[in-house]
C-alpha cells in the first residue's frame, strides 16, 4: 500500500537524503548526491523499484516516531501484541562514503522482526549483481556499489535480500548500508551505535546556535534543521526538495524534479538562516550563489545544480508509474533554460541583505552586480516566463517587473550605504520608470488590484510580494485591494493558490488543477500582519503549522480537496517561509549582526559547557553564561550582543584577570570506528542460510576491528597540528569492547571554531593551549583505544 506523503520523515548526511516511511521502509534514496539516480525508488513505483524495510512481522498496533531532540536522528517505535521495538535511523555526516545506519532496539517483550532489502540502481531499473565478500553483502552495477553489514542471517528471494530475527528487551541489532564506487574496494562497516551517537551529537551542536526566541520555536527549529538537511555541504547550495515528481495534485501531470537550487528562493532563504543565527550557512549559500551565477548576465539561469551545474536536461522515466500513478516521472528540469526577470531581483536583494554584517561590499562582488545592472537597464523591458515557470507564452508578468525594480533599488542602496561607485543617477531614473509602468499597466482599476500580467484580469499570489519587498506599502489602497482580492479569489480551503489554473492550459500551458502553495499562504499571513490584522494573520499561521506532519515537515503544497500534503517533500521554500513568518509575528525585525553574534556565542558557550569550562575564576560557568547572554541580548537592538558578551566576560565587579575557557570542539564527523555492535547477537528465527542462485545473495556477517585514533589525534593536538576537517574539530573518543557501555568523550580543542564569539571572549594564551593539549594527550595515553 502506498503511503501518504506526510507519512515520511527525512534523514540525510548533507550530500543527499533518504525518506523513511511510517512503516519502517526507506522508499527514496539517491546516492551519492541529491540529484544522483535513486537506488530506492519505491516512492515513485512499487517494491520492485527498490526499498529497505525493517518492521515487525505481520501487523502492529501503533507506530510512534520522533526525532531525537533538535537532530536528524529518527526514532520509530512499533507496538505489537508481543511487545514494543524501536528502530533508530540516521545518515552519519558524510566523510568519504555515504552511509545509512539503522539500529533495532528491543523495548518490551519479544518481537519478531523482518528485513527486506531490494536494491535497484538507475531509478529502479537495474538489478545488480549481489554477492557475499569479506562478511558483507555487496551489490554492484555499473559505477555503483552498495554493501550491507548486519549480524542477522539473510537469504536471497526474488532478487531481494530478506531476513527474520527476534529482539527482546535491551537487545540491539545493527544494520549498516554503505555506497561506494564499484571500481573501488568497499569500505569497512560502521559501528551503528557509535555512528548514531556521533550523528546526534553533531546535530545537537549545530542546532545549539539557534537564536530564535518566540512562539512556535519547535516548528522554527525543525524547519531550520530541514534546510540544513537539504544543503549540499561541499558548495553550500540548498536544493528545493529531496525528491522529484511528487505530484501537485494526485493523479496529475504537474510533476517536477526539485533536486536543484533555485535563485527564486535566494533572499528569503538567506533571511531565514540569518534570523536563526546560522551565519555560516547563510554565507555559504551566498557564496554558492556568486559562483553559480558567474559569467555573462544574459545567461543567468533560474536554477542550477547543487555544485553549480547548468545543464539540467529534462527527460521522462517510462518504467516508473509515478507516485499513486501520477505520471510522468521527470528527471532534470527544462525550466532551467527559461528567462525570468525576477531572478535579477533575487540575486541583488540577497547580496544586499548579506551585507548586514559587513562594513563594505567586496569589489569583485560589486563588479558582478554592476554587470547585472548593465544588462538589466534594457533587459527589464522584455517579456519573460515568470516566477512560476509557466510553459506557455512569455508575458510581461507584473511580479517580474516588480523584482526588476527590486534589483535596481538594491543596487542604489548598496552604492549609497556602502560607498560603492556606480551610475546611481541613471539607476534612479530606471527605478522610477519601472515603478511608474507597473503602477500604470500592472494595476487593474476595474478589479481594484494588481494582476498577473499587463492587461490581464487574472490574479496571482506572487503579487503579495509587492509590500514585502518594499515596492509599495501595505496600506496603499492598490496593495490593500490586491490582498483582499487574493483572499476572495485565490483562497481555497483556507489556503492560497498560486493562481487559478484552466483545463485548457491557457494560463500556464498545462492542464489540471493543483494544490494550495504553502509559501504563498505564509506570504498572505505576512501581508495581513502588515495591515494590522494580527488576529487573522495568526490564525492563518496556526492553520499552516497544523499542516505539518508528526515530524514537523511540510511539502510544497496542500490539497484542500483531499486533505493531504502534495508536491515534492520536504520542501525548502515552505520551511523558509515558515521561519520568516514566525519570526515576523514574534516581533523580530530583519536579521542584523546581533543575530550572528548571538548564534556564534551560543554555539561556542555550549561547547564549553560540555567540558565543564568556566569563563573566569569567579566560577561563572559556561552554562550560566549562556543563560546570561540569552537573557540580555535583544537581536533587534544594535550593540546588545556585544554589551551582553562584554558583561559576561568581565566577570565579578571586583575585576581582575580571568582565564578564558577553551571552547569544546564540534563533534567530529569523521568515520566512526569499524566494529561489531555493543550488544549480544540476535536469535535468528530461522537458522538455515539460503542462497539464491539467481542473484547470489547469501547471509552476511562481519566483525571488523576498531581503529585507534583517539590517542593519535590527541598527540597531534599536543604537537600543534591542526584538525584535518575544515568545519569540525577533532574529538577524542574511547571505544569499548562488545558489551561495554558506549561513551563519547569530546575534547575541547577549538579547531576551526575560533568564531567571532570566541574572539569576543578573548584568545587563549599559548601556555594555556599547551597545558590543555598536554592534559588531553595525557588523558588519551591513560585510556588507550581498545580493539575488539
Amino acid at each position: 500500500m502506498t503511503l501518504c506523503i506526510e507519512d515520511y520523515g527525512i534523514i540525510g548526511d548533507l550530500h543527499t537524503a533518504a525518506l523513511v516511511g511510517r512503516d519502517g521502509s526507506i522508499d527514496w534514496l539517491c546516492l551519492p548526491r541529491f540529484d544522483s539516480a535513486a537506488c530506492f525508488a519505491k516512492l515513485l513505483g512499487n517494491e520492485d523499484h527498490g526499498s529497505w524495510k525493517l518492521a515487525p512481522k505481520g501487523s502492529h498496533l501503533a507506530t510512534h516516531r520522533h526525532y531525537r531532540g533538535d537532530t536528524l536522528v529518527l526514532e520509530s517505535e512499533f507496538v505489537t501484541d508481543e511487545g514494543t521495538v524501536r528502530v533508530v535511523d540516521c545518515m552519519p555526516i558524510r566523510q568519504r562514503h555515504p552511509e545509512v545506519v539503522r539500529l533495532v532496539e528491543g523495548v518490551r517483550g519479544k518481537v519478531t522482526m523482518t528485513m527486506e532489502l531490494t536494491i535497484r540502481f538507475g531509478y529502479g531499473q537495474i538489478v545488480p549483481w549481489v554477492r557475499r565478500m569479506d562478511g558483507t553483502l555487496q551489490a554492484i552495477a555499473g559505477p555503483d556499489g552498495l554493501s550491507l553489514w548486519t549480524p542477522i542471517e539473510c537469504k536471497g528471494r526474488d532478487f531481494s535480500t530478506v531476513g527474520e530475527f527476534t529482539v527482546t528487551e535491551g537487545q540491539r541489532v545493527p544494520f549498516s548500508l554503505t555506497w561506494f564506487p564499484a571500481s573501488e574496494e568497499p569500505p569497512r562497516p560502521v559501528d551503528a551505535g557509535y555512528a548514531i551517537q556521533d550523528t546526534e551529537l553533531w546535530w545537537t551542536d549545530w542546532s545549539s546556535q539557534c537564536t530564535y526566541v518566540g512562539d512556535h520555536r519547535d516548528a522554527v527549529m525543525r524547519s531550520l534543521i530541514t534546510l540544513k538537511a537539504l544543503t549540499y555541504e561541499p558548495t553550500g547550495g540548498i536544493v528545493a526538495a529531496a525528491t522529484t515528481s511528487l505530484p501537485e495534485t494526485l493523479g496529475g501531470s504537474r510533476n517536477w524534479d526539485y533536486r536543484f537550487c533555485w535563485l527564486r528562493d535566494a533572499t528569503l532563504t538567506l533571511e531565514s538562516l540569518m534570523r536563526g543565527g546560522f551565519y555560516q550557512e547563510a554565507m555559504a549559500w551566498r557564496n554558492w550563489l556568486l559562483r553559480a551565477t558567474a559569467g555573462d548576465p544574459a545567461q543567468l539561469q533560474i536554477m542550477y545544480g547543487a555544485a553549480g551545474e547548468r545543464r539540467l536536461d529534462e527527460w521522462e522515466i517510462d518504467w516508473l508509474p509515478g507516485y499513486q500513478d501520477s505520471a510522468p516521472v521527470r528527471i532534470g528540469n527544462a525550466a532551467a533554460g527559461q528567462f525570468q526577470l525576477d531572478v535579477f531581483g533575487e540575486v541583488m536583494s540577497a547580496l544586499y541583505e548579506s551585507l548586514q554584517t559587513h562594513e563594505r561590499a567586496e569589489d569583485r562582488t560589486w563588479e558582478f552586480q554592476l554587470a547585472l545592472m548593465d544588462f538589466l537597464k534594457d533587459g527589464w523591458r522584455e517579456p519573460d516566463d515568470g516566477i512560476w515557470e509557466v510553459r506557455g507564452p512569455r508575458r510581461h508578468f507584473t511580479h517580474s517587473k516588480v523584482m526588476a525594480w527590486v534589483a535596481i533599488d538594491r543596487a542604489i542602496k548598496t552604492a549609497e550605504e556602502y560607498g560603492m561607485d556606480g551610475p546611481v543617477d541613471e539607476w534612479r531614473e530606471i527605478r522610477t520608470e519601472i515603478h511608474d509602468q507597473v503602477c500604470d499597466q500592472g494595476f487593474n482599476p476595474g478589479k481594484g488590484s494588481f494582476t498577473q500580467y499587463y492587461g490581464s484580469d487574472d490574479l496571482d499570489a506572487s503579487l503579495l510580494m509587492i509590500p514585502l519587498v518594499g515596492f509599495l506599502p501595505a496600506h496603499d489602497p492598490r496593495v490593500r485591494g490586491t490582498i483582499e482580492a487574493v483572499e476572495r479569489e485565490l483562497v481555497e480551503g483556507g489556503f492560497v493558490l498560486r493562481y487559478r489554473t484552466a483545463e485548457t492550459g491557457d494560463v500556464d500551458g498545462l492542464t489540471g488543477r493543483e494544490g494550495a502553495f504553502l509559501a504563498c499562504s505564509f506570504w498572505l499571513a505576512d501581508c495581513l500582519s502588515l495591515l494590522g490584522r494580527d488576529r487573522d494573520a495568526r490564525q492563518l499561521l496556526d492553520r499552516l503549522l497544523g499542516l505539518r506532519n508528526d515530524l514537523g515537515l511540510l511539502s510544497e503544497e496542500y490539497d484542500p480537496v483531499v486533505g493531504r500534503l502534495v508536491g515534492n517533500f520536504p520542501q525548502a521554500f515552505s520551511h523558509v517561509s515558515l521561519v520568516n513568518s514566525a519570526s515576523k509575528m514574534a516581533g523580530h525585525e530583519k536579521p542584523t549582526s546581533n543575530h550572528v553574534m548571538l548564534g556564534l556565542a551560543r554555539r561556542s558557550l555550549t561547547r564549553s559547557t560540555r567540558t565543564g569550562g568556566t569563563l573566569h575564576s569567579g566560577g561563572y560557568s559556561a552554562r550560566d553564561a549562556i543563560h546570561a547572554v540569552v537573557q540580555n541580548v535583544d537581536p533587534n537592538t544594535p550593540g546588545s550582543a556585544a554589551r551582553a558578551l562584554k558583561a559576561v566576560v568581565s566577570g565579578p565587579a571586583s575585576g581582575g584577570s580571568h582565564p578564558r575557557a577553551t571552547p569544546a570542539s564540534k563533534p567530529s564527523a569523521r568515520r566512526p570506528h569499524r566494529a561489531t555492535e555493543h550488544a549480544p547477537a540476535p536469535a535468528p528465527a530461522d537458522k538455515k542460510t539460503a542462497t539464491n542462485s539467481r542473484d547470489g545473495t547469501e547471509a552476511a556477517r562481519a566483525k571488523a576491528p576498531k581503529r585507534a585514533k583517539g590517542a593519535k589525534a590527541a598527540a597531534n593536538r599536543a604537537n600543534g597540528a591542526k584538525p584535518a576537517a575544515s568545519r569540525t574539530a577533532t574529538a577524542t573518543r574511547s571505544s569499548k569492547r562488545a558489551g561495554d557501555p558506549e561513551t563519547i568523550k569530546s575534547a575541547d580543542s577549538p579547531g576551526d571554531n575560533g568564531t567571532a564569539a570566541e574572539t569576543a571572549l578573548g584568545p587563549t594564551t599559548k601556555s594555556a593551549k599547551a597545558k590543555a593539549s598536554g592534559a588531553r594527550a595525557s588523558g588519551a595515553r591513560k585510556s588507550p583505544t581498545k580493539r575488539s
